[in-house]
């Protein structure tokens, strides 16, 4: 059965997709669920208007994710946290608290999940990866210092 997607669905398509699935997946999954409708030639236009919306706004999602690696790779993010003498923390560092500190010191708000969740458990100079968007990645270096 031919359908439009109206959502991404994974291993199928992307929003405005026109895509051939098993009749019993689209009638059964896609359609209920309204990730899908079934494709004829006015919601093939239609279709069509998703994709360029969907390009444009992936394309200004990008620009946005770029703009936030400019600025935030520069600058080191420092993070306070209680350690022993060899420097092991009590505790670990997480991608949550990465975050929160990258907004009050660089004033960048990321999503905690944007942020590789390596859980941060020695004092030091450290890497982690960021990904605001699907095609852009960049690093964050965290300075974690003992209290």
């Amino acid at each position: 059965m031919k359908v439009v997607l109206h959502a991404e669905v994974k291993d199928v398509g992307r929003r405005g997709d026109v895509v051939e699935v098993a009749d019993g997946y689209a009638r059964n999954y896609l359609i209920p669920t309204g990730k899908a409708m079934k494709a004829s030639s006015g919601t093939e236009a239609q279709a069509e208007a998703m994709r360029r919306a969907w390009s444009q706004k992936n394309a200004k999602d990008r620009e946005a994710a770029e703009e936030i690696a400019t600025q935030v790779v520069s600058k080191p993010v420092t993070i306070t946290a209680r350690a022993s003498a060899d420097g092991k923390l009590f505790g670990s560092v997480s991608a949550s608290e990465i975050a929160a500190a990258l907004a009050e010191q660089t004033g960048v708000e990321l999503d905690r999940k944007m942020i590789s969740d390596d859980h941060l458990k020695e004092i030091g100079t450290h890497t982690v990866m960021a990904s605001p968007h699907s095609e852009v990645q960049f690093p964050i270096t965290v300075e974690v210092v003992a209290a």
